[in-house]
């Protein structure tokens, strides 16, 4: 299964690890995709052993590749479902009713189910599974392949205290992590979950800004990078609000006060606010199936 189509129990390649009682718990992930094999190989780098986690996927391909460079199992859904302690749901918003159809009648008593998918309620997740499941909804990001990601958590109505610290230990092993209502998320999923394509989209112009003043494109890519690196670390690092830290560099009448007046000039501000709140109805919109 990808983060794109759910998968089947068919063509996974995989042997079900047969669990007896008083083994670790077993965490599966439900989704090959980008975000699933990041949080994988985050999961195996905090410690996790490779005998207590495995992936479902239902390509032969994409199974073996992940087999061989993760060394972990790679199961169907169905034998997933049976042998997970604690389930997360690595799929796109329009692919988890399917899930959870199929998974629903197979999970063990009081296993934990985290759902990674935009928009999708807690309450939506919690419609299709047996009564009492315990939920938890997670908006995550793509720096979680780096080890710097940003999750946010929030628990469902069957979720105490010791779901969510589960679920913030398994999350904080590639990235910070933050619980918030469950109410933030949609907001949450436009600023961080997102967030990172917009730094990319900026990058990107700078890049080509540097190329048309000049400048060879991998000269300008190793500026751009190592200044919003920089950036970022002043921004954590000092503590300063980014108006003092933009002030910082703006000289009266010079460089960077005529850029950001060309920004102001153009709106930038307002456009980054109007496509943020564009995302935030888009998730709300998931919400409904739309």
């Amino acid at each position: 299964m990808t983060e794109d189509e759910p998968g089947s129990d068919e063509g996974a390649g995989g042997t079900a690890v047969r669990r007896a009682d008083g083994d670790a718990p077993t965490i599966g992930i439900f989704g090959a995709g980008v975000m699933g094999e990041a949080l994988l190989s985050g999961l195996l780098r905090s410690g996790i052993g490779r005998s207590d986690i495995f992936i479902t996927e239902r390509r032969p391909d994409r199974a073996a590749a992940i087999r061989a460079k993760h060394g972990v199992e790679v199961l169907t859904n169905l034998e997933g479902a049976r042998i997970a302690d604690t389930l997360i749901l690595v799929v796109k918003p329009q692919d988890m009713a399917t899930l959870l159809a199929e998974v629903a009648t197979e999970l063990r008593p009081g296993a934990l189910v985290l759902s990674l998918a935009a928009g999708i309620t807690c309450e939506t997740i919690e419609k299709g599974l047996p009564r009492g499941h315990p939920v938890v909804r997670v908006m995550p990001n793509t720096p979680a392949l780096v080890d710097e990601g940003m999750s946010a958590i929030a628990g469902g109505v069957s979720c105490d205290g010791g779901h969510l610290e589960q679920a913030e230990r398994l999350m904080s092993s590639v990235g910070k992590v933050v619980e918030v209502p469950e109410a933030y998320l949609d907001a949450v999923t436009a600023i961080s979950g997102s967030g990172p394509a917009y730094i990319f989209y900026v990058v990107e112009a700078m890049i080509e800004a540097g190329v048309l003043l000049g400048l060879p494109r991998a000269l300008a890519n190793d500026l751009v990078v190592q200044t919003l690196v920089g950036a970022a670390a002043m921004l954590r690092d000092t503590g300063e609000h980014p108006t003092v830290l933009r002030e910082n560099v703006s000289s009266p009448a010079g460089t960077t006060v005529a850029a950001v007046r060309q920004l102001d000039d153009h709106k930038v501000r307002a456009a980054f606010i109007s496509a943020m709140e564009a995302a935030r109805n888009r998730s709300n919109e998931l919400a409904g199936g739309r």
